[in-house]
């Protein structure tokens, strides 16, 4: 899951920059990380998270969701996934 979540993030969303952030995989924007990936493994969950920090532009209205959980990625997850980088690296209104 964690490569076709890179893959995706990397097309939809080249700018940014691939690292690990607390021994995650995360992707940050001018040096700051913007969204993150957290494997159900790492604390044994019974799903994974794409989590969003505050320098995405995620925001709607007053209340939005700074993490989904995934507990499988086909066609649907993947288009909302491409959306949700686009939408989280624009420049905002």
């Amino acid at each position: 899951m964690a490569e076709r979540i890179h893959a995706i993030i990397k097309a939809s969303a080249p700018e940014l920059a691939p690292k690990l952030w607390y021994g995650m995989p995360a992707y940050a924007k001018n040096g700051k990380v913007l969204c993150f990936f957290q494997p159900a493994t790492k604390f044994k969950t019974r799903y994974a998270t794409l989590g969003f920090n505050d320098v995405a532009n995620i925001d709607e209205g007053t209340m939005w969701p700074p993490a989904y959980a995934l507990t499988d990625l086909g066609p649907d997850e993947e288009a909302r996934i491409a959306a949700l980088m686009k939408k989280a690296v624009s420049e905002g209104e």
